[in-house]
């Protein structure tokens, strides 16, 4: 066997113990080594929560000008959404003003004139879903679509149903923006 105070590296359990002053500089060590660790992490965890910060700001920038943008969008939306009909409807207003310029025109020019206009005028309420209601003489009344403004007696007509149309309605796509204004014949 050979001695172990000659081996170069004797095996811990043969070493002499730490004396109380090395155990306390290794209990120093250890804890500042934690300490440092801690220390290391301290300041990690504050660069992620600085980046996190950062990122919540930069996101509720985002959202302010998302909103600011729509916000924006929809009152052009509202100031411009009746640009298409006005200019639809300026060619109604050359004709007509066209109309007046003519001083000695006949009556026949006059009424030509006008049922030009008018159809220009209807073509514009059409290109722009303006929709007439005019129901037919015996079609059954509607009154999501007309007003009755009076009942009156049809003998050999089914009763409510549409006797004549004083004023044409119209609609807006599916909603109505004026009824027709009907007569409707009354129930036996």
């Amino acid at each position: 066997m050979s001695d172990p105070q000659n081996h170069p590296n004797p095996p811990d359990f043969l070493a002499d113990p730490p004396s109380p002053e090395e155990r306390e500089a290794a209990e120093a060590a250890n804890a500042a080594d934690a300490a440092s660790a801690e220390g290391a992490e301290l300041a990690a965890l504050k660069t992620k929560n600085a980046e996190l910060a950062d990122l919540y700001l930069r996101a509720q920038a985002d959202v302010q000008n998302a909103r600011r943008r729509a916000d924006e969008e929809i009152s052009k939306g509202r100031k411009f959404a009746i640009e298409a009909f006005a200019e639809s409807l300026l060619p109604v207003l050359d004709s007509l003003e066209a109309g007046l310029v003519v001083k000695d025109a006949t009556p026949e020019q006059i009424r030509e004139g006008a049922e030009a206009t008018l159809r220009q005028l209807k073509s514009a309420l059409e290109r722009n879903k303006v929709i007439e209601i005019a129901p037919a003489a015996a079609s059954k009344f509607d009154p999501h679509q007309h007003q009755a403004i009076s009942v009156v007696p049809t003998p050999g007509q089914a009763p409510n149903t549409v006797v004549s149309v004083l004023q044409k309605g119209y609609m807006i796509a599916d909603r109505v923006l004026r009824p027709a204004l009907v007569t409707v014949s009354s129930p036996n």
